[in-house]
């Protein structure tokens, strides 16, 4: 219980910016709140915090171990609730990362129907698109498209995703529709950028296209208004423009050769006692995605519709 007690004095510091605020949280003085820190330091051999008359802020090492202290916290915490009730109460904060194109059109719809089922889960939803396949400590559950790497991390399946390329009328009017997947290299395109770069390398079928005529944004939501304006071809996920294609905003481009799936998993750690709004939410999410993503074939598009959406 010490242990958990330094861990809890450790966030709590971080939280309020203040040693001597989270001593006094903690029942401690000023001076025995630093001894404590000082004294899981020299066990770690690292200085976790940096420490002024103004401020005190993580270093990187101390970002790194806050974070997994919270993990464990929580885990204890879920543990002894669990225990006490007799049941496994489905309750606590459950922290969920994702794409920003999958978590705008699929998840969110996906998670107001989890909160729904369990109203005692408080949802923390982080949406990127500089996303890796890399799960920080303090995300429960991450939802990741596109092949594996090699990874300590449990990975469920959910279902399959489709990538399409596409654009307006507009633009294929003007620009002609490309017969050969090497033809989009020198036609107007629109690429998303992430911390690894520009992702102007687009895997179409057995082939690798490098475009080199692209205007680029961090944000997808961007691309795909862009692609609706006219200004380039897109390579997206089917899901998240499908609305736009129905109405006629924007077509696919062969997609019955052009187009493939990549596979989405839930990734999450692998601790040996997983909170029940862990293991209900990955089942759920496996559930629902598995309905709303079919993953034989693109089937026009009724593979992301949102039929299911209240």
């Amino acid at each position: 219980m010490n242990r958990l007690s330094d861990m809890q004095l450790l966030v709590d510091a971080a939280d309020l910016g203040s040693l001597s605020s989270a001593g006094r949280r903690a029942g401690l003085s000023p001076a025995a709140a630093s001894a404590c820190v000082q004294r899981i330091e020299a066990a770690l051999g690292a200085r976790l915090f940096e420490r002024t008359t103004r401020q005190l802020r993580l270093t990187d090492e101390g970002r790194i171990y806050v974070a997994s202290c919270r993990v464990a916290i929580e885990t204890m915490r879920e543990a002894e609730r669990v225990v006490r009730s007799g049941t496994e109460q489905v309750s606590g904060t459950l922290r969920v990362s994702a794409p920003s194109d999958l978590g705008r059109n699929l998840l969110v719809h996906i998670l107001d129907r989890f909160m729904a089922r369990y109203p005692e889960v408080r949802i923390v939803l982080t949406l990127s698109d500089s996303l890796s396949r890399f799960v920080p400590d303090d995300v429960d559950v991450a939802v990741r498209v596109g092949a594996l790497e090699d990874t300590d991390l449990v990975a469920r399946r959910l279902a399959s995703s489709w990538r399409v390329v596409c654009a307006s009328p507009a633009c294929i009017a003007a620009h002609g529709m490309p017969e050969q997947p090497s033809d989009l290299s020198e036609l107007p395109t629109l690429v998303i950028t992430t911390n690894a770069g520009p992702r102007n390398e687009w895997r179409i079928g057995d082939t690798v296209v490098r475009v080199r005529r692209y205007h680029e944004c961090t944000d997808s939501e961007v691309i795909r208004t862009w692609a609706v304006l006219g200004r380039g071809f897109a390579y997206r996920q089917l899901w998240a423009v499908a609305n736009d294609v129905r109405e006629g905003r924007l077509v696919l481009v062969h997609p019955d050769t052009w187009s493939a799936p990549a596979p989405i998993h839930a990734m999450y750690h692998a601790n040996t006692f997983q909170p029940p709004r862990v293991r209900r939410f990955v089942d759920f999410l496996q559930e629902e995605m598995a309905a709303a993503l079919p993953g034989e074939a693109l089937d026009g598009l009724s593979v992301p519709g949102h039929a299911r959406e209240a």
